[in-house]
């Protein structure tokens, strides 16, 4: 009689109901990881809108000389 792998490490075979449940258990937890990775992304661009609107409220605050300035350097890059 030969034995299987799974008889060999000591491993009993996994039942219908089992694998059944893993299933769902990697659907749920792909699902939860899909939705935190996309409220770290909603987070991510409105923090980026906020500091471009900053950025920007600076420089329109600038004197328009130094604006026009700053302006030109960026271009110059």
């Amino acid at each position: 009689m030969t034995k299987t792998p799974r008889e060999v490490d000591g491993l009993k075979p996994t039942t219908k109901a089992e694998r059944e449940a893993r299933k769902v258990f990697r659907q749920v937890e792909a699902k939860k990881a899909m939705t935190e990775y996309e409220i770290d992304q909603k987070a991510f661009h409105a923090n980026r809108e906020r500091l471009k609107a900053e950025r920007l409220a600076r420089e329109a605050a600038e004197t328009p000389g130094a604006a026009k300035k700053a302006k030109t350097e960026k271009m110059s890059r």
